[in-house]
Parts: structure tokens; sequence; C-alpha cells
């Protein structure tokens, strides 16, 4: 007979072991101040960093604030944009995002409303640009970063290394050319935390077109490599291509998924970085996917969707905790001035679905989505 002592050790040891660790808490937050199209992203320290739309649908403000508690409490938000009312809410894919930088400096891109200044070549709208200043409580004044590439419509998005650079990226057609298959993704380098930004450059080195009302995303990853998602237009598809490369070699595209479609799904994307891992999200038929960047190829792993049927899902977010699990968020329902619902699931590290952690939660407004960041205590947050 096994002896007291052992078994109450063996036991002790075998609960506490990973196979019988709880999974963890995944917490629906309303964003502060009644805001609307929240993006959030986590420093070091692991204080979230939140950006949010107040305001008109057409002529919205940006407002930025933080949370050092998993999202239960909020610092008082400052507004980001210099002008009042410089963003855009109508369509959800047009609005603010944020990335964190070196010295947990925030970066912020937004496409600029009919009130934002200065605006693009011959009044075009501008892609806007602001960040933290040095003291971390207030942010410098707008800018607009389209120096000869106008014809904005489906927003930007910005990422941001350890090594002090910045990348802010648009898609709008060539100069001189008309229509979606002659849109490219432009891209906006910065190496001195945003100091100074370089003219716009292609970004693929393919000629892929761009959906013209189609949110974009870049990410980068540990290493500080860079990574970007969009819909491309083909003759009877608009495929979601990842782009992967050096910014001084140009970036190869490549197609990740095919979507036979003519019309413009106004999707949007998402990319989650933690130690050497990648993933990336986004919307195909109705339906969220995501999948695993190799750290060292820079190549995609297998697709995975989101379990179940939904009610047209769209716009999903993804995010890593520390241990390695996963949750992908994602919104149901929405429409054209029409809310619905935030939906989500969790993930082991082995990117298997959690059983019995799905969750749903009523109450998306208009012309919103979710966020979704890991929290101090292991678990995870999504704002919505």
């Amino acid at each position: 007979m096994m002896n007291t002592r052992i078994l109450a050790t063996f036991l002790v040891t075998f609960i506490g072991s990973s196979a019988f660790a709880a999974a963890p808490a995944v917490t629906a937050i309303h964003c502060p101040d009644g805001g609307i199209q929240p993006q959030a992203a986590v420093d070091p320290a692991g204080r979230i960093h939140l950006i949010y739309l107040k305001g008109d649908d057409a002529r919205s403000d940006v407002m930025y604030t933080t949370s050092t508690d998993g999202g239960r409490t909020w610092a008082k938000s400052i507004r980001v944009n210099s002008t009042p009312g410089a963003a855009i809410a109508v369509g959800t894919v047009r609005g603010a995002q944020l990335a964190i930088g070196q010295g947990n400096r925030v970066h912020v891109t937004w496409m600029g409303s009919d009130q934002a200044e200065p605006r693009g070549p011959e009044g075009a709208t501008p892609m806007m640009y602001a960040r933290l200043n040095d003291a971390g409580d207030d942010f410098e004044p707008q800018r607009n970063l389209i120096t000869f590439a106008p014809g904005l419509d489906g927003g930007g998005s910005v990422a941001a290394d350890q090594a002090g650079n910045v990348y802010v990226a648009w898609h709008a057609p060539t100069p001189g050319k008309k229509g979606e298959t002659n849109r490219t993704v432009w891209l906006a380098v910065s190496h001195d935390q945003g100091k100074t930004f370089a003219p716009e450059t292609p970004m693929p080195k393919e000629s892929t077109g761009a959906c013209g009302c189609c949110g974009m995303r870049l990410g980068t990853d540990a290493k500080g490599e860079l990574f970007a998602l969009y819909r491309a237009v083909n003759p009877d598809s608009r495929d979601i291509y990842f782009l992967t490369g050096k910014h001084a070699a140009g970036f190869s595209a490549s197609d990740l998924q095919a979507w036979p479609t003519k019309t413009c799904p106004m999707s949007t994307a998402s990319f989650a970085t933690a130690g050497d891992r990648t993933l990336a999200a986004w919307e195909t038929a109705g339906q969220v996917q995501f999948t695993a960047i190799d750290a060292a190829t820079g190549h995609s792993g297998p697709i995975l969707a989101a379990p179940g049927n939904g009610n047209n899902r769209k716009h999903p977010s993804i995010a890593i905790n520390r241990d390695g699990y996963v949750v992908l968020a994602w919104t149901e329902g929405t429409g054209w001035k029409r809310g619905g619902s935030l939906a989500w699931q969790l993930y082991n590290p082995q990117l298997k679905p959690v059983p019995a952690s799905a969750g749903t939660q009523r109450g998306l407004a208009v012309w919103s989505l979710g966020t979704a960041v890991p929290t101090p205590d292991g678990g995870f947050a999504i704002l919505y």
C-alpha cells in the first residue's frame, strides 16, 4: 500500500500540474466613457494602453487611457487628435490603431475626417499620425503622412519595434491610376521613434490590387520583423494577402486564403505577438480565421477557423497570454448602422479549443468591435 505521505505529495504535484491547471478567465469589459472601436495593446509591465472613438460618427475624437489592473479601472482619458472631430467611425474599418514602441512610447494612426488638418495632397483625405510626448502626459500635434499617394478609404495601420522604428501603412491607387486593381499598400517608415518619416513607398513587390473599403493591419514580432495583412483584388475574388520581408528589399505577397467574391466585405484583421510566437487573424466569407507565423521563416502555418457557424462573423481580434493560451474574439450580427454581439473562443497553447470556453456578450454598439488583450493575472480582457 502506498505511504500516505507519498500519496499526498503525488496528489499535490499531479493536481498542481498543467494537466489540471485551470484555463485562464476571459472577461468582456465595456469600453470606458461609452467609447466605440477600442484598440488596445499591453506593455512589458502589463499596463493596458487603450484608444477608442468618441463623438459624432463622421467627426469623432480619438481618446487614450491606460489601466494597470487588467481593465477594472482606467486613468483619465486624454484626446489624441489635436483637431477636434478629426477621425471617422463610420464603416468600422476607418478608425484608429495604436502600437507601443521603444520606451513604451505610444503611436496612433487614423483616417482623417473632413475636419482633419493638415490635408493630403490637393486637399485629399489625410493619413493622420500622433505620438505620445516625451513626458507621457499628452500627444504631440497630429500630422499627415501622405505625401504623394492619396486615395485613402479603408483606413491604415501602425506598428513599432523596440529599436525605435515606426511603420505606418495604408492602401491607395498608384498615382495617376484609378480602380481597385491599381491600388497598392503604401508604407511610411520612421527610424527615430516617429519624430520624422520618410515619404511612402509601395510595400508589396507584386501588383495585387487592394480592396478599397477593407481595413488592413501591420504587426511586428519579437525580432522586429514587419508583417502585414490586407485584402487584395483579383478578377473573381478578394483574397486575404500576407506580406513579409525587409523594408530595404521589398515585401513578398502571398495569397493566404481565397474568397470568391466581387463585393467588398469591409473587413479588418489582427496580429498578436508573445515571445517568439506571432498569430494573425482575419475574416473570410462570414467566418473568422487565424494562423501561426513561423518566426524563423515568416511563413504561415495551418489555417484554423473559429468553431461552429456564427451569424456573419467579422472583425477578429487575437491575443496570447504569458502561458501560451490564446483568445480569438470577433463580432456577430453587425451591419451598416447596426450593432450586434461580441463572441470569443479560448485555445490552449497547442491551439486546440478549450472545452466550454466559448462566450458571447450582447450589446455591441453600432460601428464598434472588440479588442482582446492579456491581463497581468494571466487571463484575458476583451474591450468592446
